[in-house]
């Protein structure tokens, strides 16, 4: 008998599809969340921005509407959407078009009024 054999740490999760699968939806870290006013925002299946209180994120901006903005998770990716705003959202300095979803990329520069938000 031969006791020389080298053991082998492999199990399943490490050598099926489905284990290689797993192994690499575990170890996605990627967070996304906005920087406003220096305090990091955990992003949820969706987010309300604008003046009044019952909005996820307040912008204090006489320049915000009371419901100004949305940022919405649609499959894996995040989404701004103008509420018809009076004064608009602007996405990276460009007016986006009210009513229509707009994809959100890691670094994009989200304006409300004076308020500056960053998707990351």
């Amino acid at each position: 008998m031969d006791y020389n054999v080298i053991m082998n740490d492999s199990t399943i999760l490490t050598n099926s599809p489905v284990g290689k699968h797993i192994d690499a939806i575990s170890n996605t870290s990627e967070v996304s969340y906005l920087l406003f006013n220096k305090k990091k925002i955990q992003l949820v299946a969706k987010i309300t921005l604008g003046r009044e209180s019952d909005n996820n994120v307040v912008i204090e901006n006489k320049l915000a509407s009371r419901h100004h903005a949305l940022i919405q998770k649609i499959r894996d990716d995040f989404y701004l959407k103008d509420e018809g705003s009076t004064n608009g959202t602007f996405l990276n300095g460009t007016k986006i078009p009210a009513g229509k979803y707009v994809k959100l990329n890691s670094g994009d520069k989200i304006t409300i009024g004076t308020a500056n938000l960053v998707f990351a």
